[in-house]
């Protein structure tokens, strides 16, 4: 094959941010904005969307590239649906929208070879990652990450002496609203912030097991249906992940302006700024709200497709 086509959707982080970094469940569920990527060998210098290629601005691309082995010449053509840095999974729907393609160039790929790579690839030009964004932009749908293995597995994944096992998680129909604060947010600092109060406050380790303990209650509101329990954890998990020291004035001004018209919102990724998110059967009226109070809006749905290929 000289030609291939390939979608990843981006993810939001439902439940367990930050308590995931130490074993706890996280879940993360996949959203209906996508990055489209069109590759094909046969021109004379690897371009991206007319433009030669450069390491520094697409280091996903071309780590890619090189994982995969592909020594021709690629003529790459992305369309994304996703805004980038806006803690939607963006540089891991790249990632893995990519790997399709590549990967079906040289025959057909294995969904776990993808989320293994892309993870790998994440891992390196971020320098540390988790496997939630690149595991849900391949699978779909939500994905369940855990310390041990249980039902519905779909595949571990292991880095130094970390191990991750993730699982398929249902979910029902969700209309869900992204508010963007603007205020950008370091990862890093955030989670080293974290760490210290775990390692010096027992109080710290038991709100980091109380939101893992949370994260497995909406996994089975999540497979009832149950819209309205999903809410009242998303809103605890909101209050403990405040309590960890993540949260920021702008995300409670954002969360608490729309509670009265979501079953839940809550900080979503790494928090001190950042996104929210409002589970919601009125996305207008909550995207409404969001717009007056200077955030940027994104109505989604939660989406059971993953990684597709042409």
């Amino acid at each position: 094959m000289s030609m291939s086509k390939s979608s990843a959707p981006g993810k939001v982080i439902l439940f367990g941010e930050h308590a995931v970094v130490y074993g706890e469940t996280a879940v993360a569920v996949a959203v209906d904005r996508r990055i489209h990527m069109d590759i094909e060998k046969r021109v004379e210098v690897t371009r991206i969307n007319g433009l030669e290629i450069d390491p520094e601005k697409q280091p996903y691309i071309v780590d890619a590239i090189e994982r995969v082995g592909i020594k021709e010449p690629l003529e790459i053509k992305s369309k994304s649906y996703l805004p980038s840095g806006a803690g939607m999974g963006s540089s891991a729907a790249l990632t893995v929208s990519t790997l399709g393609c590549l990967y079906s160039l040289e025959g057909t790929p294995s969904y776990e070879k993808i989320a293994r790579t892309a993870f790998e690839i994440e891992h390196s030009v971020q320098g540390g990652a988790s496997p939630i964004d690149t595991s849900t932009s391949t699978h779909g749908s939500a994905v369940k990450l855990t310390r041990k293995k249980g039902s519905n597995h779909l595949w571990k994944i292991k880095k130094d002496e970390k191990r991750w096992h993730v699982h398929h998680q249902d979910i029902p129909k969700m209309k869900l609203v992204v508010g963007d604060t603007g205020i950008h947010a370091p990862t890093g600092p955030l989670v080293r912030k974290v760490r210290r109060f775990y390692d010096k406050s027992g109080f710290a380790r038991d709100i980091i097991s109380e939101i893992g303990e949370l994260a497995e209650r909406g996994c089975e509101a999540l497979e009832e249906g149950d819209l309205e329990s999903v809410g009242s954890l998303m809103n605890d998990n909101h209050r403990l992940l405040t309590i960890l020291g993540v949260g920021h004035p702008k995300l409670d001004e954002l969360v608490n302006a729309v509670s009265s018209h979501c079953y839940g919102a809550k900080l979503s990724g790494a928090g001190g700024g950042g996104i929210m998110i409002a589970l919601t059967d009125k996305p207008r009226k909550v995207a409404e709200i969001i717009k007056e109070r200077d955030g940027t809006p994104y109505m989604l749905e939660a989406s059971t497709t993953g990684l597709t290929l042409e």
